[in-house]
């Protein structure tokens, strides 16, 4: 057995070894980027653009909307959330593909910040770690859903809630409907299979996804996000 308890030690030791050279290059990756620029300088020249969007100038439900299928444990949870990875990882197996992933809010914004063109994905994900970490000491839970829809991309050259709206409905993000916040809310999970211009049939699949999100978080009640479902017969007839 001597043998047998040596072999596993050594095992340990390597993978101990293996997860520390992990985490040193998302370690670095993050140091080097806030060295390059500052998380507080980052976030000032977002929120100095032209068609930064703030919060309290949405509709309420679209904030929602958002929650409820992207984080729906947003307020609930740190910088990263255990569930969420936990569950990813049980649905991928079942599917045998990378179907579902954990990711937070937070840790998306990282990414959106500052790691969009970094090729490893290994490197960018622990980077994400310890940038959603200063995010969340730093800055509110509003703040990081409110940089999230200034950040995220919508397909057709939109990276921002304003550009969305004016893009697909020609109207400022305050205006929108609850159907249209309802299927924009939907579209960043894959822009190009969920815009409304793409694939309308995908963009209203997507779209009752977020709807049932929002009934289980009891944002919605069932009446309404039926209404919303039958108003999508109107849209599929312009």
């Amino acid at each position: 057995m001597k043998w047998f308890k040596r072999i596993l030690i050594a095992v340990l030791i390597i993978l101990i070894a293996v997860a520390a050279i992990i985490i040193g290059s998302g370690y670095s990756l993050y140091a080097k980027s806030i060295q390059e620029i500052s998380l507080a300088d980052k976030i000032s020249q977002i929120q100095q653009h032209q068609h930064y969007t703030k919060l309290e100038d949405l509709p309420e439900y679209y904030a929602k909307a958002v929650v409820a299928v992207e984080d729906r444990r947003f307020y609930e949870h740190g910088p990263i959330d255990f569930i969420a990875i936990g569950r990813a990882i049980v649905s991928n197996i079942k599917q045998g593909e990378l179907a579902e992933g954990g990711s937070t809010i937070t840790q998306q914004v990282a990414k959106n910040l500052y790691f969009m063109t970094e090729d490893s994905v290994v490197d960018r994900k622990i980077a994400e770690i310890f940038m959603a970490f200063d995010l969340e000491k730093n800055y509110s839970k509003n703040d990081i859903l409110e940089l999230y829809i200034n950040t995220i991309f919508y397909g057709y050259n939109c990276y921002n809630i304003y550009d969305a709206s004016q893009e697909y409905y020609d109207k400022e993000p305050k205006d929108l409907t609850l159907y249209e916040a309802t299927l924009l809310a939907g579209v960043p999970n894959a822009p190009s299979v969920y815009s409304p211009k793409t694939n309308i049939t995908l963009a209203h699949k997507r779209q009752e996804k977020v709807l049932s999100s929002m009934v289980k978080e009891e944002y919605l009640s069932q009446e309404e996000a039926d209404k919303v479902i039958l108003e999508q017969q109107d849209h599929l007839d312009d």
